[in-house]
């Protein structure tokens, strides 16, 4: 007799478990390049690769593509919504998931030429031509109805981070590219802004409905910046660079806020990881760092990605840069975490949020 009020209190324990545990959106689906990249760049015959010791030496799954020593602010936001981490939609050969696909890929950018001088990566028109063929191809399978695919991506979780390279390996390497003499900063600022918008339509036209678009940090401040010009200017970060990278996430909030006015059910959200990084960078205690101007891993003299099997520094969570491109997980976890609880970070909406509307 007293068996039977146990097993109720079992299952009731068990649902209420599930109920804890079940994700707060269908799916996360990440474009970007390589601060996102969670293994792409793997499969691609590229040179812009981090699948090799010490990248991922902080990681459960050790080095899997990402630029970085831990996670991402990706691989943070699906722990928070529940999810899995989304994986790299280039290693996904058979079954499709339904919890989201990452397309980000290292050394791209906005624009289709950046990063082709490394070989091949995903442009973000490729990341978004994949995700059509997630949408029209892959995903139909798994739904009764296009009411209930539609009803799922307008509730799944988009995330961006690009740009950074379109400055950092296009515009400002005017020995590699020829950008920056034909578009004075203004005019490129906006040439990449037109270019996000186009990408934005799309992806509304496929179905997404609540994106959040992270503004590019301060590039002016990172090592393979700063070792360059280390004798030709004064302070920590060469703020030149800064200023010119400001005017497209000055750009930014504009163009969010008039799509999500003129696209129905839509939300755009943006992600302020320009002051939070640069005030990192400025007052590390703040943030408990105490390096902000080296990388952990030890970089090529050119100062780009960690010389492959060189152990990094001790204490990586301590550190802003991993390598002299890309920050640690340490700072990763905080943006993530901003941008999911504060609605002064990310905004108008936090994710959390978002996933109500």
């Amino acid at each position: 007799m007293t068996s039977m009020p146990l097993i109720f209190l079992s299952i009731f324990l068990h649902l209420v478990i599930l109920i804890h545990s079940s994700p707060l959106a269908p799916a996360l689906y990440v474009l970007g390049d390589s601060l996102f990249d969670s293994g792409n760049n793997n499969i691609l015959p590229t040179l812009a690769k981090a699948d090799y010791l010490p990248y991922g030496v902080n990681f459960v799954k050790g080095a899997t593509g990402r630029f970085t020593n831990g996670r991402t602010v990706a691989d943070f936001i699906a722990e928070f919504l529940g999810l899995p981490y989304s994986p790299p939609y280039m290693s996904i050969w058979r079954s499709t998931p339904v919890t989201g696909f990452n397309y980000a890929s290292g050394s791209c950018g906005i624009l289709p030429e950046t990063g082709d001088l490394f070989g091949k990566c995903l442009n973000l028109q490729e990341q978004i031509d994949l995700f059509q063929r997630t949408v029209q191809s892959d995903l139909p399978k798994h739904f009764k109805s296009s009411y209930d695919l539609s009803e799922y991506l307008s509730k799944s979780i988009f995330i961006l981070s690009i740009g950074s390279n379109d400055y950092i390996i296009n515009y400002l390497q005017p020995n590699l590219y020829n950008t920056s003499k034909h578009y004075p900063p203004q005019p490129f600022a906006q040439l990449l802004v037109d270019a996000l918008s186009q990408g934005f339509e799309k992806l509304y036209s496929l179905g997404a409905r609540k994106i959040v678009m992270f503004e590019i940090g301060p590039i002016g401040c990172i090592p393979s910046i700063t070792r360059k010009v280390r004798n030709k200017h004064n302070g920590q970060c060469v703020e030149e660079i800064n200023q010119v990278v400001s005017l497209f996430n000055q750009g930014l909030p504009a163009l969010l806020k008039t799509l999500t006015s003129t696209h129905e059910g839509s939300t755009f959200v943006l992600g302020q990881a320009n002051f939070l990084a640069y005030d990192a960078i400025k007052h590390p205690s703040k943030y408990g760092l105490t390096d902000s101007e080296t990388p952990c891993c030890t970089t090529w003299e050119n100062g780009s990605g960690c010389i492959p099997l060189l152990p990094p520094c001790p204490h990586a969570y301590q550190h802003f840069f991993w390598d002299a491109f890309h920050l640690t997980e340490t700072v990763y976890s905080v943006i993530a975490t901003r941008c999911f609880n504060d609605a002064s970070f990310c905004s108008p909406f936090n994710i959390k949020q978002l996933i109500q509307l």
